[in-house]
């Protein structure tokens, strides 16, 4: 039997390489169809997988606070990205940070109040004269010293905003300050922002990643104080709170504590989430998760037209060899021998075109880790899983040239003359 199965494979073989321009196409639009899924999956891995890094680079003592819908994962992320929900799904404030830093085992905390703003400032031009320059949709985040601790940020020049709720201090993202003031040089420069003027007094490090569990890009944000905004009659809303513990053996019962003190100062109102540990991260990866399987979905779709090109190919290589078909009959073969030929073929095809987009899906994944911050990720899972759909669809769509090659008439495939 083993005998008679390797003769198959090399009889197949032999005809896929005998047609070597047709084979390569048709395996092409598989390789395609696994280059696509590959690469998509390759991409949401490798930012899941810098988002959970992140979160356990920043320590076993992290607790997070943040809105919660009380929905489904799918409804949440809908309704998180509909432009309504943008101002009305938060019920954080800055009195909720006052009640989490009167608790017990709580060593700092920082809210996050983030927007988009206008910012404007006075620059001189080549010829010395002064104008206002503007930046009409930069990242501004209201915050406390303590976020400087919580994040262990690293600034490259000055300090970060006073704790001061009068002081209008400001922190500055490398690459905003490039934007608004041409220059990293930017400590001692003042911008406008809701009316208000601020000093920046500290510049940031240049950050490698972008993409973080706060959803901030801090090359491109400016921070202020929360509370100095709120004064001036700013509102606020607070879309996260980031804590740090004294102490990392009580995360679960501070975590706890923490959820019955907001509870009981919003009057019963639980719509927030206390997360720590590999939960910071599962927002992100809920979101990504979502879209890549969107993606590869989508993607899946060029499988199938890969498949119904190697059942296009073999029904014309059914139609090509049907008088050796009858010759073979003839002399013993069987219908399950024929059947057992034209299938190899088609998997033949499928694996190569398989193997051919798993290269091609990691060479494109390099290349685009050359132009983003996202590493390649290599799952042995996705390998696998990736290679056997191919290999599937080969099977699939190879069947029923297979039967019907299978089934020919032996007396009338003699007869046939090309």
């Amino acid at each position: 039997m083993t005998l008679l199965l390797g003769t198959h494979y090399h009889l197949a073989y032999d005809q896929v390489t005998r047609n070597r321009g047709r084979s390569f196409l048709t395996g092409l639009g598989i390789a395609i169809g696994v280059a696509s899924i590959i690469l998509i999956l390759s991409l949401m891995g490798s930012i899941r997988n810098l988002v959970e890094t992140q979160v356990k680079t920043a320590g076993e003592s992290l607790i997070v606070v943040r809105p919660s819908t009380n929905q489904s994962n799918v409804d949440s992320i809908v309704a998180d990205l509909t432009a309504q929900n943008q101002y009305l799904t938060s019920n954080l404030n800055l009195n909720d940070v006052k009640t989490i830093k009167g608790i017990k085992g709580v060593a700092s905390v920082a809210p996050l109040a983030a927007t988009i703003t206008t910012l404007t400032t006075d620059r001189l031009d080549d010829n010395n004269k002064s104008y206002t320059h503007t930046i009409d949709s930069a990242s501004l985040v209201g915050t406390t010293k303590d976020f400087e601790t919580v994040e262990n940020l690293s600034l490259k020049a000055g300090t970060f905003v006073s704790d001061n709720g009068k002081s209008n201090t400001a922190a500055i993202g490398r690459d905003l300050s490039l934007k608004l003031f041409g220059t990293q040089e930017s400590i001692g420069r003042t911008f406008t922002a809701f009316g208000v003027k601020f000093f920046i007094t500290g510049l940031l490090h240049h950050e490698e990643d972008p993409i973080n569990y706060n959803n901030i890009d801090f090359d491109n944000t400016v921070f202020v104080n929360a509370d100095f905004l709120s004064s001036q009659g700013t509102s606020l809303q607070v879309q996260q709170i980031n804590i740090r513990a004294k102490n990392t053996n009580n995360l679960a019962s501070l975590s706890e504590e923490i959820k019955t003190k907001l509870t009981e100062s919003k009057k019963g109102d639980k719509n927030f989430s206390v997360m720590y540990g590999d939960n910071i991260s599962h927002p992100a990866s809920n979101f990504f998760s979502l879209i890549s399987g969107m993606l590869t979905v989508v993607a899946g779709i060029s499988l199938i037209v890969g498949g119904i090109g190697i059942m296009n190919i073999m029904l014309v290589s059914v139609a090509e060899r049907t008088r050796e078909i009858g010759i073979r009959k003839s002399v013993g073969a069987t219908s399950g021998n024929i059947l057992q030929e034209f299938i190899f073929e088609s998997l033949i095809l499928s694996t190569l075109g398989g193997v051919g987009g798993l290269a091609l899906g990691y060479i494109l994944a390099f290349l685009l880790s050359i132009i983003t911050p996202f590493n390649p990720y290599i799952d042995i899972n996705i390998l696998m899983v990736t290679l056997t759909t191919s290999v599937v669809i080969g099977l699939i769509f190879g069947i029923y040239p297979a039967i019907k090659a299978a089934r020919k008439n032996p007396i009338d495939s003699l007869r046939y003359f090309r």
